[in-house]
């Protein structure tokens, strides 16, 4: 043929391409079984491809989750494992804190009263410090006992006049001089007059308080005001009455234009003015000396001070309305101590006419009186009014000490009395040293004695609480130590585990305090404070201190069982995860695995229809040879 091209007979086109059909789903056949995918590509099925694809994305993406998921699992479980050690730590403290209780071993001293003898001229006491008794405070074991009342008692000389209604008068005015001679008043004068806007100041001292006074100075002619005089003093007044206080200070000039200055209530404070200029200083006082002739005028100056009869104390109040004589106020002592507790004074008038306070008939006690108007009212500093004319007293037996120390509330708190065969026993139910006054070295009862002697206090219960502590300090320790990659539950981290692809479901774990606010899992936030030696002086305190310990285990139960919640909120959603992931890449196996037996049998029925069509093409082509016999 001219253009080159070899022709076919019809038979062996035909075959020819079925074998090439055959070929090519035999090479399809064969890629479906080496993959294992009837779909390996979107040419072969674009649905399934696409569908498939995204089934798998999908399913890797769930799968990168669980990783956090597991990291989530032992972060919760390393908190866990910290919850039960902190635990099996509180349990041992308490069980410090039981073997404290059960420790008797206080120590003991027996004094030796032989040498208390006679009557005794006074009142005589063991006073006992440290141990158990708070700082500051004493207890007091009298040693004797009243055959005659013996009370303590304060006096003090009263003047009746010091209550009434007494104005100030001229006399109690004072013009002060400074250093140099000249009068305070003079140079306060130069002022009058002075109006060139220039401010000045001196400083005044009343009842101890010093304050700065400034005066104003008016910048416009003198026909402003009234005169010049009285337009300083009104300005000092009013600078004055806003410094202290209204109506305390009297402000005035004398004839001779000198200004004075007066304190009106008659409290027996001095008044003490500085020049601003010179610095000189001088003191105001009263020209008749008498410190108590002011008048208790009103309500804002009443007459306050304490009485203390050794056990209870109240405030006497006292003003010119009820005590305008010494009767008046003695009877207001009298009914405002009974009105208020305390038993043991009696105000009354002795046979100088002087103000007495008295104590009770038992003698136990002191009388104190304190406040900053003890000396106004009283006149004088009280003084001691010793022992009344004709009493006595006698000592005490041992059983009579031993009853009153174990039935007195604040020493049998602190210590415990016994009867030696004759002698005092004291047991100090404390780890601190008891100090005993009135005992010399060697256990001897004189009443005396100071610093002398003193009982050792409880070692073994000492050595508790510092075991105590030594746990207290583990506890925090391993709650640093209960972290996984980084994260720590027990100090207050917070985990954050996300669920799904999206971020839109997740679940944030954090420990938290019964408000619900963030917490941490330490000593403090448990309760559990450092213990000194002395919080185990008393059964009470350590039932106390056991009771923190039960609440502190009580918060750790409730924070372990939200984690346990937690956890298995995490490994539910770990398993779902598992099985969506699963179900995803099933569904995306379904739309593209082929089936091997299927495409097995497939490529046998290929291979057989190839062998058939190369037969026939061989017999195709052999009919074309045919025309070659002819030669």
């Amino acid at each position: 043929m001219s253009d080159g091209s070899i022709s076919l007979s019809k038979a062996v086109r035909s075959n020819l391409l079925s074998l090439q059909n055959t070929a090519s789903l035999m090479s399809q056949t064969q890629e479906r079984l080496a993959t294992g995918n009837k779909v390996n590509s979107a040419l072969d099925n674009p649905t399934n491809f696409f569908t498939a694809s995204s089934l798998n994305s999908r399913a890797s993406d769930m799968n990168a989750l669980m990783d956090g998921m597991s990291n989530g699992i032992q972060t919760l479980e390393a908190a866990d494992n910290g919850l039960s050690a902190i635990t099996k730590n509180i349990e041992s403290m308490q069980s410090t804190l039981r073997q404290a209780r059960q420790d008797k071993t206080f120590q003991t001293e027996s004094l030796d009263m032989s040498t208390l003898t006679g009557t005794a001229a006074a009142a005589t006491n063991l006073t006992l410090s440290g141990g158990a008794f708070a700082t500051g405070v004493t207890g007091k074991v009298a040693l004797t006992k009243d055959d005659a009342a013996v009370p303590a008692s304060l006096s003090g000389a009263v003047d009746a006049k010091s209550y009434a209604d007494v104005a100030p008068t001229a006399a109690t005015y004072l013009a002060s001089t400074d250093t140099a001679g000249a009068a305070i008043g003079a140079d306060i004068a130069a002022i009058q007059g002075t109006f060139d806007g220039t401010a000045h100041s001196f400083d005044l001292t009343f009842n101890g308080v010093t304050k700065t006074i400034s005066t104003t100075t008016d910048t416009t002619d003198d026909a402003d005001v009234a005169t010049a005089a009285d337009h300083v003093v009104s300005d000092l007044q009013s600078a004055i009455n806003t410094a202290f206080g209204a109506g305390k200070v009297a402000v005035s000039t004398t004839s001779a234009g000198v200004l004075t200055l007066a304190e009106k209530h008659g409290t027996g404070s001095a008044l003490t003015v500085e020049d601003g200029t010179s610095g000189a200083a001088a003191d105001f006082g009263f020209t008749d000396g008498d410190t108590n002739t002011g008048a208790v005028d009103d309500a804002a100056v009443d007459k306050t001070f304490t009485i203390d009869d050794g056990t209870d104390t109240t405030t006497i109040t006292l003003k010119s309305s009820d005590s305008a004589t010494l009767d008046d106020a003695i009877k207001t002592i009298n009914k405002q101590l009974a009105d208020n507790g305390v038993t043991d004074v009696t105000a009354k008038k002795d046979a100088d006419g002087k103000l007495t306070l008295v104590g009770g008939a038992d003698g136990k006690n002191d009388v104190t009186v304190a406040g900053t108007d003890v000396a106004d009212f009283f006149g004088t500093t009280l003084t001691d009014a010793g022992a009344e004319a004709g009493a006595t007293q006698s000592y005490k037996t041992v059983d009579e000490l031993v009853n009153s120390i174990n039935n007195d509330d604040t020493l049998s708190s602190a210590v415990r009395a016994s009867n030696d065969n004759g002698k005092l026993r004291i047991q100090n139910l404390s780890t601190q040293d008891l100090d005993i006054d009135g005992a010399d070295s060697t256990g001897k009862v004189d009443g005396t004695s100071t610093g002398a002697n003193s009982i050792g206090g409880n070692k073994i219960r000492s050595d508790f609480a510092d075991q105590f502590n030594d746990l207290r300090d583990q506890l925090d320790k391993l709650s640093d130590d209960a972290s996984f990659n980084g994260i720590n539950l027990l100090r207050g981290d917070k985990l954050t585990i996300t669920f799904n692809e999206t971020g839109t479901s997740s679940i944030d774990i954090q420990a938290k305090d019964k408000a619900g606010a963030a917490t941490s899992i330490s000593s403090l936030n448990l309760g559990i404070d450092s213990l000194d030696a002395a919080d185990l002086d008393s059964d009470d305190n350590i039932d106390k201190l056991l009771s923190g310990l039960s609440s502190a285990l009580n918060t750790i139960r409730s924070q372990s069982s939200s984690f346990g919640s937690n956890l298995s909120s995490v490994q539910n959603r770990q398993d779902f995860t598992k099985n969506m992931v699963n179900t995803l890449q099933t569904g995306a196996a379904n739309l593209t695995l082929a089936d091997t037996n299927e495409e097995g049998a497939n490529l046998l029925a290929l291979q057989t229809r190839q062998q058939l069509s190369t037969t026939a093409l061989s017999m195709a082509s052999q009919s074309d040879q045919a025309v070659l016999r002819l030669f």
